[in-house]
C-alpha cells in the first residue's frame, strides 16, 4: 500500500524536510478522524507516501517521502501554545497520533492540473470531488504511473 500526504509548503515543504536532521521529521497537524485511523490502522513502517503540496498557488506532488516510525502520539495536541492543541485530549487518551517520516527524494514537481489530466489517474482520491483528507491511500497501479511519470 502507498500514500499521498498532504502539507502546506508555508507550514513545512518538501525542501523543509530535506533540511532536518537525517531528512526525518514528525508529520504532525493531522486533525481528521479518518486520516488519523489511517496512521493508527493502515501505515507500515517502510511504506511510500507521495509529498504533495497543498493550499499554495500551484498544488501538486514534490517528492516521495518514506514511513520510518510506527503511529505515536502528536505532542502538538498537549501544547497550548500550538495551533494543533487540543483541549478535549488528554496524554492518558491522546485522540491525535502522528508517524515519521524520511525524505527519499524531491522529484520533478508533478501539478495538480496535469494530475487531473490523465485519465488514468481519475480514481485517484486526490482528485475526488469534495475530497479534503491530508492522509490517502494510493493503490499500486496509480503509484507504479505517477511514479513513471515523475521520473520522465
Amino acid at each position: 500500500m502507498y500514500w499521498l500526504m498532504k502539507s502546506e509548503p508555508s507550514e513545512f515543504s518538501i525542501d523543509d524536510l530535506k533540511r532536518q536532521p537525517k531528512r526525518r521529521a514528525p508529520w504532525t497537524g493531522v486533525r481528521n478522524y479518518q486520516a488519523r485511523n489511517f496512521m493508527t490502522r493502515e501505515m507500515k513502517i517502510g511504506q511510500l507516501a507521495f509529498f504533495y503540496h497543498s493550499s499554495c498557488a500551484e498544488p501538486g506532488i514534490a517528492g516521495i517521502i518514506k514511513i520510518v516510525s510506527a503511529a505515536y502520539p502528536d505532542e502538538t495536541q498537549f501544547d497550548a501554545q500550538s495551533e494543533y492543541f487540543d483541549p478535549k485530549s488528554a496524554t492518558d487518551d491522546p485522540r491525535w497520533f502522528n508517524v515519521d517520516v524520511e525524505l527519499v527524494k524531491k522529484t520533478r514537481f508533478l501539478p495538480l492540473r496535469e494530475l487531473k489530466s490523465i485519465p488514468a489517474l481519475s480514481d485517484l482520491h486526490i482528485l475526488k470531488r469534495g475530497n479534503r483528507l491530508s492522509i490517502t491511500p494510493v493503490s499500486d497501479r496509480q503509484w507504479k504511473l505517477v511514479e513513471k511519470i515523475i521520473a520522465a
